[in-house]
């Protein structure tokens, strides 16, 4: 039985001139992954137009984003919406939860907090004013020295209370931080 032998054809050029004509390492050429045309013996045969074609596809895929395949469709796209729907419904429940919890009272917003803190201080301090006046009516044979040092005491602590409101944030943020540890 008689083989049929191939012949080197004409354009055909083995690893080693087809690296130089490219002026890269044969082992880089290697590394394209480029098919040969046939082999003779042990040296492979390339064709130029062989190689161009594997280089464009190389640069096609290149272009091409991760994880998206030949129609542009991601393989995960469906497992990736399906993760999303879950976050938000978990994140919905999370809400849903909270607003229960408000209007069954056992759950107060901060801003309404900060905002009733702040007014009940605002009325403590107003009621603190009035303290020395109505003591000293009611008992006109109190020495001025003692008002006076009651005023000052009442006047510091009626600041405290003004400054309540403006304090709360970094209540928050304190108690806060007392969670955490």
């Amino acid at each position: 039985m008689a083989e049929k032998e191939t012949t080197k054809q004409r354009g055909w050029l083995n690893k080693s001139e087809m690296a130089a004509s490219l002026g890269i390492s044969p082992q880089a050429f290697e590394k394209w992954g480029v098919q040969p045309v046939t082999r003779i013996g042990r040296e492979a045969f390339y064709r130029v137009q062989d190689v161009v074609q594997n280089r464009i596809d190389h640069a096609a895929r290149k272009q091409q984003p991760d994880g998206v395949d030949a129609e542009g469709i991601d393989p995960l796209a469906e497992l990736k919406l399906t993760q999303e729907k879950l976050r938000l419904t978990r994140a919905q429940a999370y809400a849903q939860e909270q607003k229960n919890q408000v209007n069954d009272r056992q759950l107060v917003p901060v801003p309404f907090a900060t905002f009733a803190l702040a007014r009940i201080s605002a009325q403590i301090g107003s009621k603190l004013e009035t303290v020395c006046k109505t003591v000293s009516r009611r008992h006109p044979d109190i020495d001025p020295r003692v008002l006076e040092s009651f005023e000052r005491e009442i006047a510091l602590a009626r600041n405290v209370t003004a400054q309540f409101g403006d304090d709360l944030p970094e209540i928050l943020d304190e108690y806060l931080a007392t969670l955490d540890q």
